[in-house]
């Protein structure tokens, strides 16, 4: 691959690009036009904006995709205490394996449906779909809350995972609002306030569960809330998540309804090659998209690692110091993860614009995995700390590692959805949200089961404990960033778009 392809494809498109070509795009944007064609109008819009940021469209990326990623992880902090009150579990040792089955039931719903809701936003559109998936957070989060039976609770993390199809729609919808020289910003966000919400669920999950038995002073035992001990952080994320939905009314829609004509594909050749180098098909089919395959791979990879990395974390930090863990409460571990979740809202807001200028998506990604695989083996040794020196220890690594996660899965990403046309990113984000949540569903049931049989095996020599986890999570790092070198990653030649 030659030096030119390099530097557009392991570097955002410049600017300057954009720049020299306003009044062709204004030209043809204006050519293309039909009224009452909401992709036209938004065309229209991005030129209007003349390289401005579209606020007003990201508020909604970021709102919808925090409301839709704050009950994946709501329940960790006290996943471990509701499988042990269901009395499912024979014994304290078997809590983990069950309770990755409840973790990964929300992935398998998922993994199911994401494919059908990709494909029904390219058809009906991105509203369609954004606006059910809101409805389905607010209804579903609320009876996971009221159960009180272990089938209860998979089934409603089952259907809430199924018809929450909002993953992949949203980042086509961050890719088709803004203009090209901020597309990475919209991907941006979409993973900011995603990630900010898988870290912040677990607080309030940690905060908001048990409050008759935190908070003693305001509510009572005999209440609903001390009834249902773990509804009122369903409530607080459904609650979030239906003020989204009614902001959804003003949702500006992004697909063309209309017909291609023979004049728009003469407009959109005529475009400069390298802005449609960014904005224009690989392959016409997905399956025979190498580029796109290959990032979909990587991407899948560092899912099941950050997924499983999630839930080993919280679990490990609560259990009991004779297991290899910290001891910690659902509150402590709560507090982690929030100061975790607020240090990467930050590096996203002021920090990731620069690291993506300078090193491009995939070399950030590939220096991030690097740092995260050193990270990770010091883990087991926090066992050894106590008090602040723990506290120091454990907050650090926790928000480190966040903003490591975050850098490569939005890396990922924005290689995806630039390796696609706009017809095809629905589908495509679908499927790359299916195929992640399988990896997801498997990465709970795979961690709780193996942190099970680690906590049995504490005596043993080679890596006892907790410390075989950590060296699992580490092998899956690696590959994931083997995977991102030739020949595993295949980067799209600049001449397939001409």
């Amino acid at each position: 691959m030659g030096s030119m392809e390099e530097a557009l494809l392991l570097k955002p498109p410049p600017s300057v690009v954009v720049c020299h070509h306003a009044a062709a795009a204004e030209a043809a944007a204006e050519a293309c036009h039909h009224d009452g064609c909401p992709g036209c109008a938004m065309d229209r819009r991005k030129v209007s904006l003349r390289g401005s940021i579209p606020y007003k469209e990201l508020f909604y990326v970021g709102a919808t995709s925090l409301a839709a990623s704050l009950p994946i992880t709501c329940l960790f902090p006290f996943m471990y205490f509701m499988v042990r009150d269901f009395h499912i579990a024979k014994t304290e040792e078997d809590i983990g394996s069950y309770a990755g089955f409840l973790a990964a039931s929300y992935m398998i719903g998922r993994g199911i449906t994401s494919i059908f809701w990709g494909i029904a936003s390219d058809r009906l559109g991105r509203k369609p779909v954004i606006v059910f998936a809101m409805l389905s957070v607010v209804i579903l989060q609320t009876l996971f809350g009221l159960s009180t039976k272990y089938w209860m609770a998979i089934a409603a993390r089952l259907l809430l995972g199924s018809l929450n199809g909002i993953l992949g729609p949203v980042k086509a919808y961050a890719i088709e609002v803004c203009p090209t020289e901020h597309q990475a910003l919209g991907i941006s966000i979409v993973n900011t306030m995603w990630g900010f919400g898988v870290v912040i669920g677990p607080g309030l999950g940690g905060y908001l569960s048990q409050p008759a038995e935190k908070y003693p002073q305001i509510f009572s035992k005999e209440s609903v809330l001390g009834r249902f001990p773990y509804l009122l952080p369903c409530l607080a994320v459904s609650f979030f998540a239906a003020v989204v939905l009614i902001s959804c009314i003003w949702l500006p829609e992004t697909i063309h309804k209309h017909k291609i004509t023979e004049k728009d594909i003469r407009i959109v050749k005529a475009l400069p090659s390298q802005k449609s180098h960014w904005d224009l098909p690989r392959k016409r089919s997905l399956l025979q998209n190498w580029p796109w395959m290959s990032t979909l791979a990587s991407y899948c990879l560092f899912g099941l690692h950050e997924t499983a990395y999630s839930e080993i974390l919280s679990i490990w930090a609560v259990s009991d110091r004779k297991y290899g863990g910290l001891t910690f409460t659902s509150g402590d571990i709560g507090q982690v993860l929030s100061m975790a979740g607020a240090s990467l809202l930050v590096y996203q807001l002021f920090v990731y614009s620069w690291v993506i200028k300078i090193l491009g998506p995939l070399i950030s990604s590939r220096i991030a995995s690097t740092l995260s695989i050193f990270l990770l083996a010091t883990f087991p040794f926090m066992t050894y700390l106590s008090g602040a020196k723990l506290s120091f220890a454990l907050y650090s690594a926790a928000m480190t590692k966040s903003v490591l996660g975050i850098t490569i899965s939005t890396g990922m990403c924005l290689l995806q959805n630039n390796a696609v046309r706009q017809d095809q990113r629905g589908t495509a984000n679908g499927i790359s949200a299916s195929a992640l949540s399988f990896f997801k569903a498997i990465a709970p049931v795979g961690a709780g089961v193996l942190f099970s049989w680690a906590q049995k095996r504490q005596d043993a020599t080679f890596f006892p404990g907790d410390q075989v986890v950590f060296l699992m999570l580490i092998l899956v790092q690696i590959c994931g960033l083997i995977s991102t070198f030739e020949p595993f990653l295949v980067l799209p030649p600049v001449e397939e778009c001409s």
